[in-house]
């Protein structure tokens, strides 16, 4: 992925409202449990940071797929995980589909006050009983008149509290599981949405995630995205540039630990020499940066497959994969060598290392970016092959 004096402006610019905006408040959002998102969504809208790959005609620069990659890394600048999740969910993962399959008339409503930053929105999808296994969701929208009547609940909800709406995936008929869903823009102050319970969360902690409950909530049939029944299928799609997001976010937070690593073990003296002068200690830094850098070839390397219109599903898959992992090797080896230091709570890498954990669960766990991985390199088993298998194991 070439980089131009455009992308590297863009950069510069994310960088630097990371850095006014972002940074200085983040131990007070830690604290709080929550981001001041429509403050900040303003903010990044009036610079026009919310709509980089979105349609001119609703507001965005129009784009291709690597700028916003390159947004992505330049928020990985932030002092935390959870601004540039919290951020990505608005421009990366609650708004793509609507953005390619809805209408004019539900783009004008709901996507362009979004990109102006008059909006913030959320992506429900997960709920308890179903994380990672999408299909087995169980919040239904049946017609009613002109209406949608959707009962069940959300979990795990990105800026849940506090968003105006969200890109929700339910089950509008009883059909096959891939077939009977579709995604619909919800309203979050509509009867019968109560998102009152705040999780309580081990890392991310500035980002609000809550549990959504909605009894006979009715939302137009106008709010559908796309066709009805297609609403598996057009996730999917939206998770490409959910997982693209998010591995490119990680790329500059992970190589800033590994330098304030270098900077703290360079000063921290111990049986006469610096922490770093060890030859494990070096030659560890040495792995890790080069870990990092594989990523980021990764991630680029997706990116151009996705800008060329190929699928980059392998690849998008396999960088959310080496994403997840590379954080916790980064942020547990630096740790370490931070010491007792690294175990206290308001440290960066302390910090990264809770936060970036939930890299290798959110949005697709490991295992089943493993799963994507083999099926499309032909070597996962077939059905028959597995109830095969499975039998044999019971067997035993």
């Amino acid at each position: 992925m070439q980089l131009t004096h455009e992308h590297k402006e863009l950069y510069r610019t994310v960088k630097k409202f990371v850095e006014d905006e972002l940074n200085p408040h983040i131990p007070e959002w830690e604290e709080a449990g929550i981001w001041p998102a429509r403050e900040v969504l303003k903010k990044m809208g009036d610079l026009g940071l919310l709509g980089i790959t979105k349609p001119a005609e609703y507001g965005g620069m129009g784009l291709d797929y690597s700028y916003e990659v390159v947004f992505a890394q330049a928020l990985g600048n932030c002092h935390c995980g959870s601004l540039p999740m919290a951020i990505g969910v608005v421009t990366d993962m609650a708004t793509p589909a609507l953005t390619r399959f809805g209408s004019h008339e539900l783009k004008k409503e709901f996507l362009e006050p979004t990109i102006k930053g008059e909006r913030c929105c959320s992506v429900a999808v997960s709920e308890a009983g179903a994380g990672s296994d999408v299909a087995s969701i169980k919040t239904t929208a049946r017609r009613d008149g002109g209406d949608y009547v959707i009962n069940g609940s959300k979990m795990w909800i990105t800026n849940g509290t506090q968003s105006d709406w969200a890109c929700m995936l339910v089950n509008t008929g009883d059909g096959k599981v891939h077939q009977n869903k579709s995604l619909l823009i919800v309203p979050l102050d509509a009867k019968g949405v109560d998102r009152r319970t705040k999780l309580d969360k081990l890392g991310m902690r500035a980002s609000d995630t809550a549990m959504i409950f909605l009894d006979n909530v009715r939302v137009p049939q106008r709010y559908l995205i796309g066709q009805e029944g297609m609403g598996f299928m057009y996730q999917m799609l939206q998770f490409q540039e959910e997982r693209l997001f998010g591995a490119a976010s990680g790329i500059d937070g992970l190589t800033n630990i590994i330098n304030e690593t270098i900077d703290y073990t360079r000063q921290r003296q111990a049986f006469g020499q610096s922490i770093l002068d060890n030859q494990y200690v070096h030659f560890r830094m040495a792995e890790l940066k080069t870990e990092v850098e594989s990523l980021k070839a990764l991630v680029y390397q997706a990116c151009e497959e996705y800008v060329a219109g190929r699928d980059a599903t392998m690849l998008a898959s396999m960088a959310k994969l080496k994403a997840g992992r590379v954080a916790r090797e980064v942020t547990d080896a630096c740790l370490q060598f931070w010491g007792g230091q690294g175990y206290m709570w308001e440290t960066h890498v302390a910090r990264a290392y809770r936060d970036t954990r939930l890299v290798s669960i959110g949005g697709g766990a490991d295992e089943i970016m493993l799963g994507i991985i083999c099926k499309l390199m032909g070597i996962l088993p077939s059905k028959k092959k597995f109830e095969e298998m499975k039998a044999k194991k019971a067997a035993a």
